[in-house]
This record gives C-alpha cells, sequence and structure tokens, in this order.
C-alpha cells in the first residue's frame, strides 16, 4: 500500500528517484481549469437558413463569400465545437428573439425560444428587441411560459414536440435596466458559473439606446451607465471571491472586415467601454452592431483583453477558450483564444432541428391563413393629389384607436404614409378580391395579409405635443430639398380631423392653425394635445422634427398588432373617403 506522501508524489509527477535520494519533492504547479465560452449575439429568430446576401452569407479574411447560418447548422456545429471539452457553456449576447422571420414574430417568438432551450443556452443579455413587446412579455411571457391572449392564437402554441410552450429554460439577465427612477436591476445582474473547483462571473448589460429606442421605447423603465454599472458588479463579485470575470454585453462597435481580425481601430461605443471597463474584468463579448471582429484591447491596467462581436442572425458563433489559475482563481489573461467560427452549410445538419423548422415553417402558412375581417372595398396605399390613400387613412384611424384603448386619451393620431427618410410603413396593400391563398375570399383579410400591409414592430406612442407642434408637423409635409426641388412627405391624420393648405404659399407657410379642425374645432397653437403615431415618427427618424420635446409618452401596441386588432374590432371595414387634407383655391 502507497503511503500519502508517495501518492502525493506520483499525482505531483515527482519523479520517485528524488523521495529515494532524501530530497523535497518540488511543489509541481496545479493545471489551469479550462473553460470553454460559446456565444452568439442578435440571432433575431434566424432558425430558417436563408439564401440572400444579408442574411445568408459572410465574407472570410481572403474575400471569399461563405454560405452560412440556419439552426440546424447552428445545432452541429455546436455539438462540434463542444466535442472534448468538459466545461462548456452556451450563451446569447441579447438580440436573440424579437425577430423579423414570419415563422417566429407571428408566433410570439415562441419557436426561438425552443430553439434556443434545445441548444442549450445558459442565459440570454438583454438586447433592445427583448424589448420590443413590454417588460410583462419578456419577463412573464418569455421567462415564465405565462400565456396571453387566445391560447394557441395570440401566444401559448404546441412546439414542434407537440408541448405547449413553457417558456424560456435559461435565464435573462442585464444589470443596467431598471424600473424608471429605480437603480435596482429588473433582472439578475451577472451570474455565477461553477467549472470544477473555480468559478466564473458573467455581467450582462443592455445598450442604453433601448429605454427610448424606436422599436423597443418602454417609457416606465430606466437603464443604468454601461462602465460604471458593470465595474459596480466586478467590484461585487470579486468581494464574493470570483476572480474570473466576464461581460457580457449588448452594445458594439466596428473594427474592420475581418470577422476573426481586428483590421482597423476599434471604433463605436465598445470602444470607449473597453477602455475604462475594470481591469477585474478578464474578457468582452458584444453584439447590437450587427458587426464581426475579434480584437485585443489593453485594460486600464495595461493588459491584454479580447473584445470580440460574433455578427448576427446566426451567422457566427464565437468560442473563447480560458485557462484559470486554481490558485488565485483567476484567467490567466495571455492564455486566452478567441476565434469566429463561421456557421457554414458544408456540415450534416441537425435533423431535430431541421424538424423543428419545418415545423414551425408550415405553422406560419396556417396562422397566415387565418380570416381577421372583412373589408367592402380595397384599402390601397395609392394617394391622391392630397397625399391620401384609403390605407394610409385607415392606419392612421388604427393608430388613434390604439392612442384610446391603451390609455393614452388620444385627441388625434398622423402617420408618416410617405416619409422625407426611413422606411415607409405602408408595406402592401388589401384588395377585395380574393387572392390566391385558398383560404381567401372576396372582401377577407387574412392575419398574413393584414400582417403585410403595415408596421415594421414600431410601437404607437401616444405623447402630449402643443398645437403648435401639430402645425408645424403638417408643414413639414413639404420639404425644399438640396438641388431646390420641394418633396411632398405626407401625413395621414385620423378621421376626426380635417385640414386645408395653400400652395400659393411658401413652404413653411401653407397650414394655418384655424384651417386645423379636430372634432370640428380650430386647432388652438397655445393648447396641448395627446397625439398617437408611431415611435420612429415622433423620434424624428422618419424626417418630421416638429415633435422634439413631446411629453408623456404611453406606449401602446406595436403597429402590425394595433391594425390587426382594429380590424378585428370593426369586423367588416369600409374604406374611408379621402376627404381629410384639402387644397385651397390658387390665389
Amino acid at each position: 500500500m502507497r503511503s500519502p506522501l508517495l501518492r502525493y508524489a506520483l499525482a505531483a509527477g515527482v519523479a520517485l528517484a528524488t523521495l529515494a535520494a532524501g530530497g523535497a519533492p518540488a511543489a509541481a504547479k496545479p493545471r489551469p481549469v479550462d473553460v470553454q465560452l460559446l456565444s452568439y449575439t442578435d440571432f433575431h429568430g434566424y432558425l430558417t437558413p436563408m439564401n440572400n446576401v444579408n442574411d445568408g452569407t459572410i465574407k472570410d479574411a481572403q474575400g471569399n463569400t461563405l454560405i452560412v447560418g440556419g439552426a440546424p447548422y447552428i445545432a452541429t456545429h455546436l455539438k462540434r465545437l463542444r466535442e472534448g471539452k468538459r466545461n462548456t457553456i452556451t450563451f446569447s449576447t441579447g438580440d436573440a428573439f424579437s425577430g423579423w422571420p414570419v415563422e417566429v414574430s407571428q408566433h410570439a417568438d415562441e419557436p426561438t425560444i425552443e430553439f434556443m432551450n434545445k441548444i442549450g443556452t445558459s442565459f440570454n443579455a438583454v438586447g433592445n428587441h427583448e424589448l420590443d413587446r413590454s417588460l410583462e412579455f419578456l419577463r412573464d411571457h418569455i421567462g415564465k411560459g405565462e400565456c396571453f391572449g387566445v391560447v394557441g392564437e395570440d401566444s401559448c402554441f404546441l412546439d414542434s414536440d407537440g408541448q405547449m410552450f413553457g417558456g424560456a429554460k435559461f435565464t435573462t439577465s442585464s444589470a443596467n435596466i431598471t424600473m424608471k427612477g429605480s437603480t435596482e436591476p429588473i433582472f439578475a445582474p451577472y451570474l455565477i458559473k461553477r467549472f470544477g473547483n473555480v468559478k466564473v462571473g458573467f455581467i450582462n448589460l443592455t445598450t442604453p439606446t433601448t429605454v427610448t429606442g424606436s422599436t423597443s421605447y418602454q417609457p416606465s423603465l430606466g437603464e443604468l451607465p454601461l462602465v460604471e454599472t458593470a465595474n459596480k458588479y466586478a467590484a461585487e463579485l470579486s468581494r464574493r471571491g470570483v476572480k474570473a470575470i466576464v461581460v457580457n454585453l449588448h452594445e458594439g462597435g466596428a473594427a474592420g472586415t475581418d470577422f476573426n481580425g481586428c483590421n482597423s481601430a476599434l471604433t463605436g461605443p465598445v470602444a470607449d467601454f473597453a477602455k475604462n471597463a475594470s481591469p477585474e474584468i478578464d474578457a468582452i463579448i458584444t453584439g447590437h452592431w450587427h458587426a464581426a471582429f475579434n480584437c485585443s484591447i489593453p485594460d486600464p491596467a495595461g493588459n491584454p483583453r479580447p473584445v470580440v462581436e460574433a455578427s448576427n442572425h446566426g451567422r457566427l458563433l464565437n468560442e473563447m477558450n480560458l485557462k484559470i489559475d486554481v490558485r488565485t482563481k483567476d484567467v490567466i489573461r495571455d492564455s486566452i483564444v478567441s476565434v469566429n467560427h463561421a456557421v457554414t452549410r458544408d456540415v450534416t445538419p441537425d435533423p431535430e432541428m431541421v424538424t423543428m423548422v419545418d415545423y414551425w415553417n408550415a405553422k406560419a402558412k396556417e396562422t397566415y391563413a387565418r380570416p381577421v375581417a372583412k373589408i367592402t372595398g380595397d384599402l390601397t396605399r395609392v394617394r391622391d393629389a392630397d397625399g391620401e390613400s384609403t390605407l394610409g387613412n385607415t392606419v392612421a384611424d388604427a393608430a388613434y384607436a390604439d392612442g384610446q384603448t391603451t390609455g393614452g386619451g388620444a385627441d388625434l393620431a398622423m402617420v408618416a404614409v410617405a416619409p422625407v427618410k426611413g422606411s415607409n410603413s405602408l408595406r402592401g396593400d388589401l384588395l377585395y378580391a380574393k387572392g390566391a391563398n385558398p383560404a381567401d375570399s372576396d372582401g377577407t383579410v387574412l392575419f398574413g395579409e393584414a400582417w403585410a400591409a403595415w408596421g415594421y414592430a414600431n410601437p404607437v406612442l401616444t405623447v402630449s405635443v402643443t398645437g403648435a407642434q401639430i402645425e408645424q408637423a403638417l408643414e413639414q409635409q413639404w420639404q425644399t430639398q438640396a438641388n431646390g426641388t420641394v418633396r411632398f412627405a405626407p401625413l395621414a391624420v385620423s378621421g376626426n380631423v380635417r385640414f386645408s393648405y395653400d400652395l400659393s404659399k411658401a413652404v413653411g407657410d401653407r397650414v394655418l392653425a384655424q384651417n386645423v379642425l379636430i372634432n370640428g374645432q380650430p386647432l388652438d397653437p397655445a393648447k396641448t394635445y395627446r397625439l398617437a403615431a408611431l415611435a420612429y415618427t415622433l423620434l424624428g427618424a422618419d424626417g418630421y422634427t416638429a415633435f422634439a420635446g413631446y411629453t408623456d409618452a404611453i406606449r401602446g401596441e406595436r403597429d402590425y398588432e394595433a391594425f390587426r386588432t382594429y380590424l378585428r374590432k370593426a369586423g367588416t371595414l369600409t374604406p374611408p373617403a379621402l376627404d381629410r387634407a384639402i387644397a385651397l383655391p390658387a390665389g
């Protein structure tokens, strides 16, 4: 039987000859603990492999185009990367859902959560798009599986395994999103994960543009500064004995075109963050910018620290391998290896994921065909000389209805139907004649048709503005361009508004307050009105600056949901008359 001393000597790799000679064994340096971090960012629910350039390809350092992305291929690559790894963890850097593909967006993002659960996601940082619906949606529906609306139509669908939605199996985390006026985070600010006899702390942070972002606008929430918040929790983790610390930050930057390099100086908010965040933080994994880089930036103490971003829509996976000293419990910085892996499609797609993707795409076809309402005539984007269209007037009425039913107390609504800049929210006509879908019939509006007619996931806000601001906004329908021409960018108004304009007058002087009627009463420039409009417009992104300084915002439904709600309540809708804007006779 070996003595305890001999067993120790063998374990430490000390030669038996050393013991026989009577010499004291040299203390062996314990091997560090290897930890593999696998992360993805800005996935946005892109389960289905895409064939377009922006979503389905990426260029390598040599400029070669790689075909990438799709849940079946992500799953396969993750399995390969995990092979032989004892200590491995997979997580997301935010904007994982609130996707634009219809198979996820029409099903309350539940398909994306099914995917994230199945690939073993451990946690997800709150990105701005995680708050595109509401805090309650993220916390209660996504986090806890609570249903809303009509089960099976609005939420809580059966998944590809025939199970009702049960919520995320991963943790949602953000250290800097609070209730308005508070300094306490709503979600867990960090997570501590144990790997053998060492721990790693993950601080999760959200871009400060979230609370007033054009899609994530949440007036009931607040946010804390990034660097100060990261440093606070890094210090807290250190006091708790956690010395290996990673920041998972939904805020990014850009650093050239090599997704596995840093071939130009890192720019953007993350550059400032990296230069100022506590030296106790060993690595910074970022997102939000849909960029791809693999940089090393010195921390404030001058030590190298990886700063990486892994593109978007499942095109890349970041693998970061850490070595943690079991004595100091800290990361050995100069041993960190970070690689952005292209999610190529030259591998066998994961069969379970293929089944899942096929299921949700078939489900999307069923959802598309669900009838929503009836119309007695066409609702089109075709504008008359006054800038009015039947669809434009209808969506203005939908915004007005939302601004009343969601507690905003709207007095009127205005919708940009041909904005000066940015995207036009009117995307498709609703025609009376039946379409090609077998479920369609004359006068029937299908779910998918309504979805495609108006909106891009922008919330309706009801805000307080002055009558003078409303008048100014109507003036801004005509804007002089750099070449001297005048661009007409009409605003659709709700059915309780009438206004006239005089084209013989100079730009900026074509609308008089007394010629604007709200519920039959002349506009009072000094009075405060409650206006319903899309957040994108109110923030000036459409090119109308008149609404700057609005107050008392109340968030309603997102555009296409507000539109669908309006259609459902109407039951049968007659195209509105084009009589809300009137040109005065010349002279």
